[in-house]
């Protein structure tokens, strides 16, 4: 087995010890009634994207989510929360020294020998999820189980249904698709999102990914057959026929959405094992990016 697989295999486990984790660092992550704003670079965004939108559906706080790039300079927040599973990213390292002794910052990071050690307030350490493929999968998902936790979700049915997820069978006709567009709504749009960075990084396949209801302002141009739509959670109403009449496949699940990406996950190994190429090390990719002035 590759890297890649073995973690993929390893989330149900990383998912339990993250909710046992998520009680005992309750105090250092962001508390009711604050304004916080997520930021990280690439999968770490998107996972961003997630927990910001359930933080607020959950009525926690306004919440907001940026790439750590594009931070907004002058807007004012109670806590920021930093994501990066190196803890090397330059842009997430950059803007926690920027922000340092003006908002309280927290960190979420598997490597306790990197530099956002300090220069993050507080850090949460998820050695156990880190990775030795370049792309990332269980990181990703344990941070996530780790935050809907400390919002005082319920995981052990997204556990069992990652089980699930990692048991069956994937169509064989997925591995030969020529393009694949993922959907979300409300906090599965971050997953939908890194759907497709996680199947153009391992498979180098040409993916695409929107909010549900904007997939019908153009993209849906895009499906026909031999290509797929993916949609993490609830279907909206008559979306199916249209993907019908378009001749593309549709994909939907019963799973917790973030479940399902587990699927995503194994059939981006799959289609990269297809092609002959290395799922654990992507090209153009490396582990974090560390820029040079």
């Amino acid at each position: 087995m590759t890297y890649t697989e073995q973690e993929i295999a390893s989330q149900p486990d990383c998912w339990r010890r993250a909710v046992t984790l998520a009680a005992e660092v309750a105090d250092l992550l962001p508390r009711p009634g604050e304004r916080v704003a997520v930021t990280g670079c690439g999968t770490s965004w998107f996972i961003g994207q997630s927990y910001a939108a359930l933080r607020e559906q959950a009525g926690l706080g306004e919440t907001d989510a940026f790439c750590a790039s594009e931070w907004p300079t002058g807007r004012r927040y109670d806590r920021v929360l930093a994501l990066s599973r190196s803890g090397t990213t330059t842009e997430v390292l950059d803007l926690l020294g920027a922000l340092r002794g003006q908002v309280p910052t927290v960190a979420i990071t598997a490597d306790p020998d990197t530099p956002v050690m300090d220069l993050a307030e507080k850090v949460v350490v998820l050695d156990f999820a880190d990775e030795r493929s370049v792309v990332q999968t269980r990181f990703a998902t344990t941070q996530l189980a780790l935050l809907r936790a400390h919002l005082g979700e319920n995981l052990d049915s997204a556990i069992a249904d990652a089980g699930l997820a990692l048991s069956e069978n994937l169509p064989a006709s997925l591995t030969g698709a020529e393009q694949f567009t993922f959907l979300g709504r409300g906090w599965t749009v971050g997953l939908a999102t890194e759907a497709a960075l996680k199947m153009r990084e391992a498979a180098t396949a040409w993916t695409e990914s929107y909010p549900a209801m904007e997939y019908r302002h153009g993209p849906i141009s895009i499906t026909g057959p031999g290509r797929v739509t993916w949609m993490f959670g609830e279907l909206p109403a008559g979306l199916a026929e249209q993907i019908d009449r378009t001749g593309g496949s549709l994909v939907t699940s019963p799973l917790d959405p973030m479940a399902d990406l587990l699927r995503v996950q194994r059939l981006a190994v799959a289609i990269a094992l297809s092609k002959g190429n290395n799922p654990d090390q992507p090209r153009n990719l490396t582990r974090s990016v560390i820029l040079t002035s």
